[in-house]
């Protein structure tokens, strides 16, 4: 099956600027910025007709859960790396004037005793407010963000968020909207999943979860299995036997009329690989198709090469080697349940949504995304 990007697939971000060669006027700039339990991730962008345009961003591995598995709190140096990353973001913001964001932590903030405590002290060292965001919020942002992926063809979505530490799962039915509709009625989803819609045609959650494991935290509680192969295998299941209150369809799984769109790191990196990239390339990643047996191929390689050539393989790259195996077991375990020949590849997450939501609430988003 050759690799296929739907049309739209790029519309958000419509293409990154440097700095260097553009100066918007700050009145039109926003910022979204996405504390995770391993990364910090910052856009500043600026709307442009149904979409926007980035003219800044930034992202680095902090680690910010590193060790909250054993200890239930955030670590003096994990803070620490994550303040100076802030600071970084902050000096961005404050170049550009930004004067419209919305900065928010995730998973590793929620759980970490000390969660809100660090919030303060980032408050106090660096000037920025972040708000802890609830699950639901982070799945709805995920959702949002990947609208322009949604083929027209698709009756049932299934839109899989895999963080650092949880991941989301959101089930949506669009047999009722009109196919030309059905990316925009995603769009429309940034005011909530059960936002009064008085239409009949409104996209409509059927469920979602937020499954508190992640790359980070699932790997971390099978960091004791020595054995390569069998800690894959058990953290498959693992995160499958998490899956047992969300199962919309999965007695009959779908096949016709149904789209799986994955966003996180794994996903991209999966989809790089299959597609032998030496170099990571957003333009051919984002919107790529897989079926499950492309992406099984590709799982497969991964355990062929063991943790020593994984290491060594520059398609998967030195942040994201110590990971891969534990998103990949999630990832498995989700096509386990759900095989597809038609799961979309998002390079976008929530600071994509983040940026929407803004955008979309102050009015100066031309109606019309498709």
């Amino acid at each position: 099956m050759a690799p296929k990007r739907p049309e739209g697939a790029g519309a958000i971000p419509k293409s990154v600027e440097s700095p260097a060669l553009s100066s918007p006027d700050p009145a039109n700039l926003y910022a979204a910025l996405d504390l995770g339990t391993n990364s910090c991730r910052m856009l500043i962008a600026q709307p442009q007709g149904s979409q926007f345009v980035v003219v800044d961003s930034f992202s680095k591995s902090v680690q910010l859960g590193a060790g909250l598995e054993r200890s239930g709190r955030l670590s003096r140096s994990s803070i620490y790396r994550t303040i100076q990353a802030l600071r970084v973001c902050q000096q961005k913001l404050k170049r550009h004037k930004v004067t419209r964001m919305r900065l928010v932590a995730t998973e590793a903030c929620r759980r970490a005793s000390n969660g809100k405590e660090f919030m303060s002290r980032v408050r106090r060292e660096t000037g920025l407010k972040l708000d802890i965001i609830e699950p639901q919020e982070e799945a709805q942002l995920a959702v949002v963000s990947c609208a322009p992926l949604v083929s027209r063809k698709t009756d049932q979505l299934l839109v899989v968020d895999i963080g650092g530490g949880s991941t989301e799962l959101v089930w949506i039915d669009l047999t009722n909207v009109p196919s030309h509709e059905r990316p925009k009625s995603i769009m429309r989803m940034h005011t909530g999943f059960h936002s009064i819609d008085n239409r009949s045609s409104a996209a409509k959650v059927v469920d979602w979860i937020s499954v508190p494991l992640g790359v980070a935290t699932l790997r971390d509680q099978f960091n004791d299995v020595e054995d390569d192969s069998a800690r894959f295998a058990l953290m498959s299941w693992f995160f499958e036997e998490n899956l047992a209150e969300f199962a919309p369809y999965k007695d009959e799984p779908p096949r016709e009329g149904f789209q799986i769109v994955g966003t996180s790191g794994t996903v991209t990196t999966v989809a790089a690989s299959h597609l032998g990239l030496k170099r990571y390339d957003r333009n051919k990643v984002d919107g790529l198709r897989m079926t499950s047996e492309e992406i099984d191929k590709v799982i497969r390689s991964y355990l062929a090469l063991g943790p020593v050539g994984r290491r060594r393989d520059p398609r998967i790259g030195t942040d994201r080697q110590a990971l891969i195996m534990s998103g990949a077991a999630i990832l498995q375990a989700l096509l386990r349940c759900w095989p597809t020949d038609r799961l979309s590849v998002a390079d976008r997450g929530l600071r994509e949504g983040m940026l929407y939501a803004q955008m979309s609430e102050d009015g100066v988003l031309t109606d019309g995304s498709d």
